[in-house]
């Protein structure tokens, strides 16, 4: 089954909400991601303008023209 992204909502801090096409709804939390990382092109999404600056294109959530992205099945799950 192919899954992708219908919408995502930022709610608070680092934390988005993702209704998926499948139904199913998942709020994680990136925030302890971002604090890890290591590439200063993902930890400049530490200044929270930056971080809700994401959009939707083609099923799957981006940031700067896929400067950071992840895995559609991943946020499904859950996982980052």
């Amino acid at each position: 089954m192919v899954v992708s992204i219908d919408k995502a909502v930022y709610l608070d801090g680092y934390k988005i909400k993702f209704d998926f096409s499948d139904g199913v709804s998942q709020s994680i939390d990136f925030e302890v991601f971002l604090k890890n990382a290591k590439n200063p092109m993902t930890k400049k999404y530490m200044d929270k303008d930056k971080f809700k600056s994401f959009s939707i294109e083609y099923g799957d959530i981006v940031w700067n023209d896929y400067e950071m992205c992840f895995p559609i099945w991943n946020l499904h799950e859950g996982i980052i």
